[in-house]
């Protein structure tokens, strides 16, 4: 017999992951699927920012801005391990943009959205600030601002573990093969990596396949007529060597009017990005080119003193983002507000098109309230006040900082200062009651050790070291091949974890 549930998501994205958390958490039951790990496309790949979007002022998208600076302060609240304040310095080029608009724009991002708690615009004198120090000698004026950074696969990895812990079933390397709407339910056929199958029915049916979100429509939920239509943009970016010491970012104009950033990055890097490009491939495997390599590359030498070369770049990753459909002729421009249609001819199907990490959450309960309202349910919206994200439930980050190292002193202080961010109050579930490195198991290199690796696999899902070394961290830039091959070796070795469960027939 059928598993039945209120809500069958499909896509394990920030969208669908958000969705999932929010809806468990008004009490409707709910089955999230995703075809590959979570996070694996779009979601890991963005330039980490939880922003209003400065460049975007310039479009008049002042709803869009004013929006997504309303959540960056939801989401500070919510997981202040995996997000944080982040200051930007813009360089001023009069050529590209007088300073009068810079000033306008960011008096208007200092004022949308309502009550803020990051610090403030101001003018910076280049030629005496520190964060003038790497850049070119002919930039003597700035302006800085703020925004936040963020993990972003620890982001949709975390929306998961709530929605599970709050009921939720989680299918990861699961795929929706099919979806037969009946008159008041969904039946959809779900496949596993080992070829097993499950049938599953559900009230109302949730499509946030991302880049698939039309290709769903069209291949898998049989009988769904539409009109819809996505533009698929890839985003690229490289991550450099370390080109400055302070924790500040750069956002430069370009002269095809686009912007570039350079972050600090996992402390010993830098990363550049990020491209804007029709995309017209599978969405799967997004991969760089020579052209945006060099584009970046050339975008940070305008203002840096310290140049780069393609012969520098340590790692790549490119991403598709799936734009709504809106005529505009240069790619950057297209619009990065999201769309919900819901479809209510026969049993609720609701599809998500477009969308950006910062405003994940809002369009999650946007979404929801759509769905209880069709559905009749008396279900408040929840997640802007409630409980934060698994590890947000804790002490400011320099304070739980300080009690990990002072409980362990021999725990190295890169290391401690990594498990904290990664995974705030949880880390103790990892340190346990170890009481030297060797308590924590084998040694993987860097700064990875068994008692982690086996954490992951038991909570977040991880079966494949990619999926360590490249979503749930950036450990990846850090081990070897050779340990890489020996992390792969463990994982392979180990049983199925209750976070990742076998399918079990009805």
């Amino acid at each position: 017999m059928a598993e039945r549930f209120d809500v069958l998501v499909v896509g394990g994205g920030i969208n669908g992951a958000g969705i999932a958390r929010d809806a468990v958490g008004r009490g409707l039951s709910v089955c999230l699927c995703e075809r590959d790990d979570l996070a694996s496309h779009t979601s890991s790949a963005s330039t980490k920012l939880i922003h209003g979007g400065l460049r975007y002022l310039e479009q008049y998208e002042f709803r869009l801005v004013g929006k997504a600076l309303a959540e960056r302060e939801v989401l500070l609240r919510l997981a202040p391990h995996i997000i944080w304040p982040l200051r930007f310095v813009l360089p001023h080029q009069p050529h590209l943009r007088p300073a009068w608009m810079i000033r306008i724009g960011m008096f208007l991002y200092d004022h949308l959205g309502g009550k803020r708690t990051l610090e403030g615009s101001k003018r910076l004198n280049l030629r005496t600030d520190v964060v003038g120090q790497p850049l070119r000698d002919e930039l003597t004026t700035g302006f800085a601002y703020s925004d936040a950074w963020v993990q972003d696969a620890r982001m949709v990895v975390l929306n998961a573990m709530d929605a599970q812990a709050r009921g939720a079933t989680v299918h990861v390397r699961t795929k929706c093969v099919s979806a037969r709407r009946q008159a008041d339910h969904w039946v959809a056929e779900l496949e596993n990596a080992r070829g097993e199958r499950i049938t599953v029915e559900a009230t109302s049916l949730i499509n946030a396949a991302g880049p698939w979100a039309v290709n769903f429509l069209d291949d898998v939920a049989t009988g769904v007529k539409h009109e819809y239509a996505l533009r698929l943009v890839k985003g690229s970016h490289i991550v450099v060597p370390r080109m400055f010491d302070h924790d500040h970012a750069y956002i430069f104009q370009q002269p095809d009017r686009r912007i570039v950033f350079a972050i600090p990055y996992e402390r010993d890097f830098t990363l550049v990005g990020t491209t804007d490009m029709e995309y017209h491939a599978d969405p799967s495997r997004p991969q760089i080119n020579q052209d945006e390599v060099d584009y970046l590359c050339e975008a940070a030498n305008r203002y840096f003193k310290q140049s780069i070369t393609p012969a520098d770049v340590v790692w790549t990753y490119s991403g598709v983002r799936p734009l709504l459909e809106d005529e505009e002729d240069n790619a950057s421009e297209v619009t990065r507000d999201y769309q919900l249609e819901l479809d209510a001819k026969g049993a609720p199907l609701l599809s998500v098109f477009g969308g950006k990490l910062t405003t994940y959450r809002k369009l999650a309960e946007e979404a929801v309230d759509k769905l209880v309202d069709q559905l009749g349910r008396k279900a408040p919206a929840w997640t802007a006040h409630g409980a934060p994200l698994p590890g947000g439930e804790m002490a400011p980050f320099d304070e739980r900082l300080a009690g990990v190292r002072a409980a362990r002193p021999w725990l190295p202080s890169d290391m401690a200062w990594r498990l904290v961010r990664n995974y705030g109050a949880r880390v103790e579930a990892i340190l346990g009651k170890a009481a030297s490195l060797d308590d924590l198991g084998e040694h993987f290199g860097a700064d990875l050790y068994q008692a982690e690796v086996d954490y992951l696999r038991a909570n977040e899902w991880v079966v494949e070291a990619e999926d360590l070394l490249w979503r749930r961290s950036k450990l990846g830039l850090r081990l070897s091949p050779g340990q890489q091959q020996r992390l792969s070796a463990y994982l392979s070795t180990q049983v199925a974890t209750p976070a990742a469960p076998a399918f079990v027939a009805g």
